[in-house]
């Protein structure tokens, strides 16, 4: 799933290319996409893209309609969507299509999903509305730029769940998922079956430093190294998540695994767990 560095630098992109494009038409041709039908993406022929931005992993295009009116479209990309700038129009074969913003030219902003379970979704509102769009007020506050103070993260982290599942918690503090997860926690050295309300005042400032730089440096890779057109798939600049049996960046010890149903967290068993192998959940329930 894309997460906070992969959502901020397609906005930053894509913002650069496109604020103040003229949009010629809107289509939806994954009907199950659009989740709102008034405001009609029809108000949007004639209208103007003003501005890319993103909340957590969801985008929020802001747009005009042609009589001048602010509308905003948020876009959310769930495990398999990618939003992309194309130089031609998309193909009525294209069946990843999901919502196409036909822009001046020939110039198309394109809402794909890749596999078959079409969970992307997209809001048109109305730009007032923004603020009480349940998608977006129920997000915690943003991991990026600035994430969370340690009297604040203490706050929201204090719990008897364990970090891994807090931290990917969109209500907790907005767009960090599983990739990023792993790479946080490894680099402020803890496991992510420590429960939230063990963390002490240096292990909170320490996953509050992890936070920033893990995000900054992701981000900063991928000022230097992407452009228009972006890629189906990012190259992720990961170094512990899928990284499983390979040496651990900081002491060499081979990175451990335990496999859910349908993603899999990785660790390093010295830098993380005391030396401890957690038990895989393919194996045994008993987590200590």
């Amino acid at each position: 799933m894309p997460e906070l560095p992969e959502v901020e630098i397609t906005a930053r992109l894509l913002d650069r290319a496109l604020a103040g494009a003229p949009i010629e038409s809107a289509l939806a041709p994954g009907i199950n996409a659009l989740r709102t039908f008034e405001p009609g993406l029809e108000r949007l022929a004639g209208g103007t893209l003003v501005h890319v931005g993103r909340r957590g992993k969801l985008f929020v295009v802001r747009l005009t309609a042609a009589g001048g009116e602010p509308l905003a479209v948020v876009i959310h990309l769930m495990s398999a969507g990618r939003l992309q700038l194309y130089d031609k129009r998309a193909s009525p074969r294209d069946r990843t299509a999901r919502l196409l913003l036909r822009l001046d030219g020939e110039r198309e902003l394109r809402l794909r999903e890749f596999g078959s379970k079409q969970a992307a979704w997209v809001k048109l509102l109305r730009e007032a509305d923004l603020d009480v769009e349940p998608a977006l007020a129920a997000l915690g506050p943003e991991a990026w730029p600035q994430p969370p103070d340690p009297e604040a993260l203490q706050q929201l982290l204090h719990s008897a769940r364990p970090l891994y599942t807090a931290l990917r918690d969109q209500h907790v503090i907005a767009g960090i998922g599983r990739s990023w997860g792993d790479e946080i926690l490894h680099a402020a050295q803890l496991s992510p079956f420590k429960r939230g309300s063990d963390l002490d005042a240096t292990e909170v400032e320490a996953l509050g430093t992890a936070i920033r730089t893990t995000l900054d440096d992701a981000i900063n890779y991928y000022e230097q190294t992407l452009s228009l057109p972006l890629p189906d798939k990012l190259p992720l600049p990961l170094h512990v998540h899928r990284h499983a049996g390979e040496p651990c960046p900081r002491c060499a010890t081979p990175l451990a695994s335990i496999s859910f149903e349908d993603y899999v967290l990785c660790y390093c068993p010295t830098c993380q767990t005391g030396g401890r192998v957690l038990k895989d959940r393919r194996l045994s329930r008993l987590l200590k």
